[in-house]
């Protein structure tokens, strides 16, 4: 192969008119004219005309003729411009084709399950196809066709451009990248640990990484000083629709800094990166303490593209002749609201009434909603009577209303389920109405989280128990207190999506014992999770901080992607599942056998050592063997839906038949001869005839779901 000639599609400009050039790349749209074949041919750079011309080249005009989409081709030609009035303006390249004078099939492709090609050859016609019409699960299955679309090529050239800027800015900063395990030892981190067996130290697991957290700070009192890793991590969470199993995050830590050496240098690094995707950031970005964010807007990752902010009015109305509200105040609860400006006649009284009030804010958990007009200066409403002038001119002045606006209120004796409520009321309207704009973007430093929270009636870090707290002077034993310390941590939140987060460290051992004492966490406890670290910390460790950015979340939203899904190679799916590879899936009772495991294995077949080497094992009980929710899967994949009873009798026959099968290892068939047939042969066919009058019901009657008479299967493709 002629490779050192080779120039890509996309790279061809008009200058290169009268060269002869060689391309390689795919078919990815072919066009007979009858006396000429055009086809595009595509690779990574781009997509560039080829002109098959019999006069030209006999031979190659006979050859493409038999040329389909995804075939990959060599072509030879010469670069010529395209007469006036036939440039493609879809096309970089649209102003040259390439004459070919020889072509050469370098590999076949099967009929495509979906449509590749984004463009057409013909003038200004154009075809993207859009993948959002293709089912996921099949787009996923073929990913590696699903990433032959210039369109999503495209994702990850920026993908590879974002992290390169992210390197190189580090890089000047005198940041060393470095790589921190994958084998570790499992440490609470709030999500699940995906675990490693070992077969070398059998019944004991490595842990796959939640985050180098530990290590980092490790590197920190290695005297690194500054560190940064593109780092892979894992989390067996509970499925998102925009998590993943594994994921990318961009991981810093520095020594001898504190908060605003943080703020700075991510501001500068954010605003370069979205710039790559044509987004400006202004600086510096705005902060907001946790207890704002929640106060104001419900959420500590508020969205700042739209107003509707909080207000209390509790003071307001505390003598209210409004029995709903003055029964709340009685009880030791608030008042709180937000105004919707200017959408009085997008929201009329019975959309307020019989859709928010009854319907909407109790799917959000609140009892009821108030709601008030402002129209003609005077406030409007079903229950406005019950408020005194005084009231109302102080309400209007609180929300700031103004003519045409429209007041929304919660009164609960909780605080949190009235911020619960109004946070979930306000993005529901904000999306009803369209309120938020698309093009923009409102980034936000959320600061001083709370150091503790109560985790079933015992105190838990909020963050992770190395967070420095806002101050030390604090008595471990007084929960009270211990509830009240802010921690020095810090999110980056952009249009209501953490993008990422991190904190000022606790580097001396005093500090670290008390925080334990607060946790109530054994000796025996430490040393079994942290162990390794708190021997580390003992030996000197230099004040440090640092941060963790999501890159798969921000990257998406730089590249305005409609899921994370789309600048991952090869995602899962959203049950943490791999169409593509079709992983997790059962492995061989051998490797189970080398870890010391028993789980179900290559479909049903399973080996157990629960033994010690040499001795001599048992045979598994049903519940090792095939369980209630092995039946139910089976019964999903075939398309049946069965009764609890029936699930018990398939779990019982199939468990009675791996344990005849069980049996039969203890025969001697070392000397039985082979037979080809174990009984004789014929055809065991059923013949094709109509089911009887009442069987069709009968054998539907296990369908999970039916159309028109039929099982109803999901659809591959959507329309």
């Amino acid at each position: 192969m002629e490779w050192r000639q080779r120039i890509y599609c996309g790279d061809l400009i008009p200058s290169d008119a009268g060269k002869d050039v060689l391309l390689m790349g795919w078919v990815d749209a072919f066009r007979d004219h009858g006396s000429l074949l055009f086809i595009h041919l595509r690779d990574v750079r781009g997509i560039v005309q080829v002109v098959f011309n019999p006069e030209i080249s006999k031979e190659s005009y006979d050859k493409a003729v038999g040329l389909k989409e995804e075939y990959v081709i060599q072509v030879r030609g010469k670069v010529a411009l395209r007469q006036e009035g036939t440039e493609n303006p879809n096309l970089r390249t649209g102003g040259i084709e390439v004459l070919a004078h020889e072509m050469e099939v370098l590999s076949l492709s099967r009929t495509l399950p979906f449509k590749i090609s984004e463009k057409a050859i013909a003038f200004g016609e154009d075809i993207k196809a859009n993948p959002e019409k293709v089912d996921e699960e099949l787009r996923l299955q073929y990913r590696y066709l699903d990433l032959r679309r210039p369109s999503a090529q495209e994702l990850f050239i920026k993908r590879y451009e974002i992290i390169k800027c992210l390197r190189e800015y580090l890089d000047g900063l005198h940041f060393m990248e470095i790589e921190t395990p994958f084998l570790t030892k499992s440490t609470p981190e709030g999500a699940r640990d995906y675990l490693v067996p070992s077969r070398v130290h059998k019944g004991k697991f490595y842990s796959l990484p939640q985050s180098p957290q530990l290590f980092k700070q490790l590197l920190m009192m290695s005297g690194m000083d500054r560190y940064f890793q593109i780092a892979r991590c894992f989390r067996d969470e509970d499925l998102r629709p925009n998590r993943q199993p594994e994921f990318t995050q961009l991981d810093l830590e520095a020594s001898f800094i504190d908060e605003e050496f943080i703020y700075e240098i991510i501001e500068e690094l954010t605003v370069r990166i979205f710039a790559l995707g044509g987004i400006p950031l202004p600086r510096p970005f705005p902060r907001m303490t946790y207890e704002d964010a929640m106060e104001r807007y419900g959420s500590d990752r508020p969205d700042l593209r739209f107003g509707m902010a909080f207000e209390e009015v509790t003071d307001i109305l505390k003598e209210t002749g409004y029995a709903v509200f003055r029964q709340v105040l009685e009880a030791g609860g608030c008042i709180k609201g937000f105004c919707v400006t200017g959408q009085a006649d997008s929201l009329s009284k019975n959309v307020l009434q019989n859709e928010y009030a009854l319907k909407i804010a109790p799917s959000f958990g609140a009892k009821g909603m108030t709601w008030m007009k402002v129209a003609k200066g005077r406030l409007e409403s079903n229950i406005v009577q019950f408020f005194s002038e005084s009231e109302q001119g102080r309400l209007k002045d609180r929300f700031r209303a103004q003519e045409g606006d429209v007041l929304l209120m919660i009164a609960d004796t909780s605080r949190d389920l009235v911020n619960k409520v109004l946070a979930a009321l306000r993005l529901h309207l904000a999306e009803r109405l369209r309120l938020i704009p698309e093009d923009r973007y409102d980034p936000l430093w959320v600061t001083d989280f709370p150091l503790f929270e109560l985790k079933d009636g015992k105190l838990g870090s909020q963050h992770h128990p190395f967070t420095m707290p806002d101050r030390i002077d604090f008595d471990p034993a007084n929960r009270e207190e211990c509830l009240s310390l802010k921690s020095r941590a810090y999110d980056l939140v952009m249009n209501g999506e953490e993008l990422g987060g991190g904190s000022i460290r606790i580097h001396r051992m005093d500090i670290q014992r008390k925080i334990f004492l607060a946790l109530a966490l054994s000796e025996e406890e430490l040393e079994a999770k942290f162990g390794f670290f708190l021997r580390a910390l003992e030996y000197g460790a230099p004040p440090h901080g640092g941060l963790a950015l999501g890159l798969d979340r921000v990257i998406a939203m730089i590249l305005k992607a409609s899921s994370i899904r789309e600048v991952i190679a090869f995602p899962k799916n959203r049950s943490a599942y791999c169409p593509l590879s079709e992983a997790p899936s059962y492995v061989e009772g051998s490797q189970l056998k080398d870890l010391g495991l028993a789980f179900p294995a290559a479909g049903f077949a399973q080996e157990r050592a629960l033994t010690a080497p040499g001795e001599k094992g048992t045979i598994p009980s049903d519940s090792d063997r095939i369980s209630p929710d092995h039946v139910r899967h089976i019964a999903k994949l075939a398309r049946l839906k069965l009764t609890d009873s029936e699930v018990l009798l398939f779990q019982k026959d199939l468990n009675s038949i791996l344990e005849y099968v069980e049996t039969l290892s203890e025969l001697d068939a070392e000397n039985v001869p082979p037979m080809s047939h174990v009984i004789p042969m014929k055809n065991v066919w059923r013949e094709d005839k109509p089911a009887k009058a009442g069987k069709a019901e009968e054998i539907l009657s296990n369908a999970p779901a039916r159309e028109k008479g039929f099982f109803k299967v999901p659809k591959i493709i959507e329309g």
